[in-house]
């Protein structure tokens, strides 16, 4: 499924672009590489790549800034970001600028290659992510980003705010299935060392909440001994 998917790779490092770059096309992608935001527009504007990964902090024009101009422009080809962010506020702020995904560095390059994937079969290069959509809509569920407002089929939903991080996440990442450690780095960051057994009861939580049976689930499947998938469709709402 890699293959003729054309990724442009900006990242100031050296040694991290060529190893990337590398480790990249030998899973089937056709990598170009641009050190800095200026270049990685300049290469956008003589041809559109099917995905860009975009370290954050860079010289001259860094990831965050180079995103925002790609989004007023109008241009939504998926975008991953390479952080180094702990905060779950700033990693939220970014996605809710327009980036697809993000990823902490450091990180394995099969995370990077399966967040790549993941983020390919749901991306629509034309039209926002939903991780930018202020308003989620996914039968009679409705998340209301901006005013952190959940209800159910009308019915206000009262959430705790890690119940919230969690929903808005899984909605903003349908059908793909997320790891415990990866909810525990999206829901609590680098707060404290928390157990993956803490997202466990979080989910069960947001569960009871949703009325979700787990064995006849209508929103959230758990993938035994791998995590969890939201399973109903989303679309951003007006």
């Amino acid at each position: 499924m890699n293959e003729n998917k054309r990724i442009l790779l900006v990242d100031d490092d050296p040694g991290i672009q060529a190893s990337l770059a590398a480790f990249l096309g030998r899973a089937g992608f056709a990598v170009t590489t641009a050190a800095d935001g200026e270049q990685a527009l300049a290469l956008l504007d003589k041809g559109r790549p099917d995905l860009v990964i975009l370290d954050v902090l860079m010289p001259r024009l860094d990831g965050r800034e180079t995103l925002r101009r790609l989004r007023r422009a109008g241009n939504w080809t998926p975008v991953i970001l390479l952080t180094q962010v702990g905060e779950a506020a700033e990693r939220a702020m970014a996605l809710e600028e327009g980036a697809d995904d993000y990823i902490n560095k450091p990180f394995e390059p099969q995370e990077l290659v399966a967040r790549i994937r993941a983020v390919l079969r749901r991306a629509n290069p034309d039209m926002p992510p939903l991780s930018a959509a202020w308003l989620l809509v996914s039968g009679e569920l409705r998340l209301d980003r901006r005013a952190r407002r959940v209800s159910l089929g009308g019915r206000p939903l009262e959430l705790t705010p890690k119940e919230l991080l969690l929903l808005e996440y899984l909605m903003t990442h349908p059908d793909e299935l997320i790891g415990r450690e990866r909810l525990l780095d999206v829901v609590w960051g680098w707060e404290k060392a928390v157990a993956t057994r803490a997202v466990d009861a979080r989910i069960a939580e947001l569960r009871r909440a949703l009325g979700d049976d787990t064995t006849h689930p209508l929103y959230i499947e758990t993938v035994a001994g791998l995590g969890y998938r939201y399973i109903r469709p989303v679309e951003r709402g007006s």
